[in-house]
């Protein structure tokens, strides 16, 4: 069997395509592209998968185990391949050169996506008009407005939406309390602290200059002038 191996000897050939494989077990999995075969039913869900490793990959997403963590930052993810992805945006290695420019990029499916701009690919063609696109997410959006189907359903109102960009914005202006960043959240309450203080600035000054008014004056108007301090909102 290693012998194989070294001499590159493929004598599992797939009978649909022309790939062929080293052991039986590789062109068994491989099958699976062509029949359609799932066996590995996940326990939490209705989904089925081809191969075992990805069942186990799915079935973190129920139970938030993320193994994988990130050596530059807090991040940790469900698998090898999206870490490994991932760290390319620390060490700004982008192995992906594109042939036709000097692009090149971090995943292998971005710069197949690029490339069509330079060869006017388009292979996911409308089945409703005459558009076609370069990417299946463009193209599924365009379906939506044929079909009419809105899959991304507010869980604050009974809104939906054919994309999810549109729903995101949605959240983000009508039900802004729930769509809050931390980030964002530590910044409104240093907003709030700021209009605070400085409330109690014009209070000290009014006080103080009520106080320092002469008796014969008391009874006719008080003018008080207010300097407004600048006040820094990131210090």
């Amino acid at each position: 069997m290693h012998t194989r191996i070294q001499t590159g000897n493929k004598r599992f050939q797939c009978g649909q395509c022309d790939k062929s494989f080293t052991y039986l077990s590789k062109l068994e999995k491989h099958n699976r592209i062509h029949t359609g075969e799932k066996p590995y039913q996940c326990s939490y869900c209705n989904k089925s998968f081809s191969q075992k490793c990805n069942l186990i990959v799915h079935t973190r997403i129920h139970t938030g185990e993320k193994p994988y963590q990130c050596s530059h930052c807090d991040k940790s993810f469900t698998d090898n391949d999206t870490l490994k992805k991932h760290t390319r945006i620390h060490t700004g290695e982008k192995p992906y050169q594109c042939s036709h420019c000097d692009k090149s990029f971090t995943q292998r499916g971005n710069l197949k996506l690029h490339t069509r701009i330079h060869t006017g690919e388009k292979p996911y063609q409308c089945s409703h008009c005459d558009k076609s696109f370069t990417a299946s997410n463009a193209f599924k959006n365009h379906t939506r407005i044929h079909t009419g189907e809105k899959p991304y359903q507010c869980s604050h109102c009974v809104k939906t939406f054919s994309k999810k960009c549109n729903h995101t914005r949605h959240i983000s202006i009508f039900h802004r309390q729930y769509s809050y960043t931390t980030k964002e959240k530590q910044m409104d309450s240093k907003i709030s602290d700021i209009y605070s203080l400085s409330e109690s600035k014009v209070a000290v000054k009014v006080e103080q200059a009520a106080s320092e008014t002469s008796e014969t004056d008391s009874l006719g108007e008080l003018k008080i002038e207010v300097k407004e301090e600048p006040i820094d909102m990131y210090e």
